[in-house]
Parts: C-alpha cells; sequence; structure tokens
C-alpha cells in the first residue's frame, strides 16, 4: 500500500528518523545543566502552536507555517542539535543539515511530501519568505519563553540566551511577545530580589 507514491516501509523509515527528535535534548540547556531538558520536538511542537497563534487577518500562509515549524531542525535527528558554541561554522553548519535533510527526503522518493519537506526547509534556512521569518522568530521566542520557564522553576541563570538574542526578532508581532516576556521575567526577578532582603 502506498500514498502518493510513499511506501509503507518507506513511511515507517521516516518516521523512526522523525522520532529520533523525541530522544535528542536540545543542546543549549544540557549545557548549562538544566534539569529534564526540552527535546527538540518538544521545541517543535510548541513552535508550530505559536504559529497557530497567527491573526486570522494575517497576510501569511498560516498553514505554511505550521509546515515549516515542524520540519526546520528535522536535519537534527542525523547530524544533532549543533550550537554556536560547538566550534561549527555556519556553512559547515549549513552543508551537513542539507546533506541529512537530502538523505531523509530519498527515504521518500521522489513524493510530494519530499518535495514540500526540502522546499519548507530551504524557504526557511534563506529566511526566504515572510513566513520564514515570522518562522525563525517563532524559533527564537520560543526558547526565550522555556529559558523563563527553565529560571523560573530552578536554579539556573540563563541570561545568556536572552542577550543573544536582543535586537534580533524582526516581525512586530513576535517583538511584543518578548516585550511582554521580558515584562513579566523582569517583574519576577524583581520580586524575588526584594524576598532575599526580607
Amino acid at each position: 500500500m502506498t500514498t502518493r507514491g510513499i511506501t509503507a516501509t518507506s513511511a515507517v523509515e521516516f518516521l523512526r528518523i522523525c522520532g529520533n527528535l523525541k530522544r535528542l535534548k536540545r543542546t543549549g540547556w544540557v549545557n548549562h545543566k538544566v534539569n529534564q531538558p526540552e527535546s527538540v520536538a518538544d521545541h517543535m511542537y510548541r513552535m508550530a502552536m505559536c504559529t497557530m497563534l497567527l491573526d486570522g487577518d494575517s497576510t501569511l500562509d498560516r498553514t505554511r507555517c505550521i509546515k515549516m515549524a515542524i520540519v526546520h531542525d528535522l536535519a537534527e535527528s542525523y547530524v544533532g542539535d549543533i550550537t554556536p558554541h560547538d566550534g561549527v561554522s555556519n556553512d559547515d553548519k549549513h552543508r551537513l543539515e542539507k546533506n541529512a535533510i537530502d538523505d531523509i527526503c530519498e527515504k521518500l522518493g521522489h513524493s510530494q511530501a519530499a518535495m514540500e519537506i526540502k522546499e519548507l526547509w530551504h524557504e526557511y534556512e534563506n529566511a526566504s519568505t515572510d513566513e520564514a521569518k515570522m518562522v525563525k522568530d517563532f524559533d527564537k521566542f520560543e526558547m526565550i519563553l522555556q529559558a523563563d520557564e527553565y529560571e523560573s522553576v530552578q536554579d539556573v541563570n540563563l541570561d545568556q540566551f536572552f542577550t543573544s538574542t536582543v535586537s534580533k526578532f524582526k516581525t512586530p508581532l513576535v517583538q511584543s511577545w518578548v516585550a511582554e516576556l521580558t515584562a513579566q521575567r523582569q517583574a519576577r526577578q524583581a520580586e524575588a530580589a526584594a524576598a532575599k532582603k526580607d
């Protein structure tokens, strides 16, 4: 049985590859010794939920954004979660991830799904559309939201994640979310500092 050219064997093999992302912990959290760090799949899930919050009158293709959010880190199922602190150049990272996407999509043959995954991945990597720019902002926002959550429940300082994204957000929508998150974080920090003085 096939689905538009994808055999059952190929589908199961592809989905097992996707399953690697459920077990792959996000490197930044591991390096900062966060307890129970999220997986790459966890991160991609909440990014996809971010795209669900796009206004109905938005000029963006929300469905395309959702698909891009769940595809953008797929290459990490092969190459791992490479961070800027791993000593891998941006060019090498891009090459490794492009090769991984090509290998993963090869499992799906010349199917429409394989072509769409490649197209979405390249669109995201190149930030070549407004949808890709929005999803890139969601990627960074989800990271600092997760950092804020870890800071609020664990005795860990993740300020580096916030400072590394200052002035990096391009879209007014996500800029407003960042402003709200920053205000909440600062209020929590001020409250904690006041409690220590008492």
